[in-house]
């Protein structure tokens, strides 16, 4: 599937919001991407790298009786209608050796582990339906994937404390993945983890521990282990990636808030932010290292490399020296400094 990239010189957000649905919204429907069709780069909305004072809100807004935390003009539609891409509510799993026909040891995904039970979540399968709302010995728990920004995240999904359902909402955010909650139907960002409008705006999801690995790696720690399945009652060309060369071609489908040259536009990293304090981190160079200590927020962290699985995890470590997992925000750069501005970059 090849794409060729387009420089939009006059109405270039018209250009680019007009493609990315119609991408967006082909690729949902289940269609290959015709020959010609385009990626676009994109830039700020405002002259500068920085957003606007009006793009950034740091309280709730409430604009005609909704509820908000970001300009309701920032959050676009994607194509699909609400549920148009759909969400996976009764997964069904298979075994690592069933799995295998089908995956390849090089085929990314999200895995977790709750109660001493380990899940695989292929992308390959995730690509196609963003969310699946998913449980563990009664456990309710969100799994998510915007594939537009290679964020892959797993919420507790309490809304006024009850576990709930998700789905997507047909709109983005800085060309990220926007859910709503089956419960009261605000929008909630992926790559802020809380709601944006509605009657929970400014409110936040926890994030739970899950690595973004490769299958080879998974399999090979845990055997005995499931693989989310292909059977997931929509028919879909799993197996094929449909955003083709999408991740390694510069330029987003959706504009952004905000821009930041401190890193290429599509370098796969590593955020967190602790008491309002936001900061990035390149894998790569925490492999390179084996262990970083740092501190964000006031809190102590210590970054490893775990070899075996061939990723990083973060821990919090307290005064008397005890650590626990702390999971950041994997995410492209784009998305991360386009709802984070202000973040520092570890170096």
């Amino acid at each position: 599937m090849k794409q060729n990239q387009i420089i939009a010189i006059a109405g270039g957000v018209i250009i680019v919001v007009l493609i990315g649905v119609a991408v967006y919204q082909s690729f949902h429907r289940g269609e290959k991407l015709s020959e010609g069709a385009a990626t676009t780069s994109t830039q700020s909305t405002s002259d500068s790298t920085a957003p606007t004072e009006e793009a950034q809100f740091e309280t709730v807004h409430i604009t005609n009786g909704t509820r908000h935390t970001v300009p309701l003009d920032r959050i676009l539609g994607g194509g699909p209608p609400k549920d148009g891409i759909p969400s996976i509510d009764n997964p069904k799993f298979i075994s690592v050796s069933e799995a295998s026909k089908d995956l390849s040891d090089d085929e990314p995904g999200i895995a977790i582990e709750f109660d001493g039970e380990s899940r695989f979540y292929p992308f390959q399968i995730l690509v196609w339906h963003e969310i699946v709302n998913d449980q563990i010995n009664d456990r309710r728990f969100l799994v998510t994937y915007c594939p537009l920004c290679l964020s892959g995240i797993v919420f507790d999904p309490v809304v006024d404390g009850e576990r709930v359902e998700f789905g997507t909402s047909g709109k983005l955010w800085n060309s990220n993945l926007v859910m709503y909650d089956r419960k009261n139907e605000s929008y909630w960002s992926q790559i802020l983890g809380e709601a944006i409008v509605g009657s929970n705006a400014g409110e936040s999801l926890v994030v739970l521990p899950s690595d973004q690995i490769r299958y080879g790696n998974w399999k090979a720690a845990h055997p005995d282990g499931s693989v989310l399945s292909r059977d997931t009652g929509a028919t879909r060309f799993y197996g094929r990636d449909p955003y083709g060369e999408y991740y390694t071609t510069p330029g987003t489908f959706f504009p952004v808030d905000a821009v930041d040259d401190r890193l290429e536009d599509k370098a796969y990293i590593l955020g967190v932010v602790i008491d309002g304090e936001a900061k990035a981190y390149l894998p790569e160079m925490v492999q390179q290292r084996g262990v970083v200590e740092d501190t964000v927020g006031g809190v102590q962290l210590r970054i490893e490399y775990d070899e075996s699985i061939d990723a990083v995890r973060f821990f919090t470590v307290a005064e008397d020296g005890t650590s626990e997992r702390f999971n950041p925000f994997p995410s492209f750069w784009f998305s991360w400094v386009a709802a984070h501005p202000e973040t520092a970059v570890f170096k």
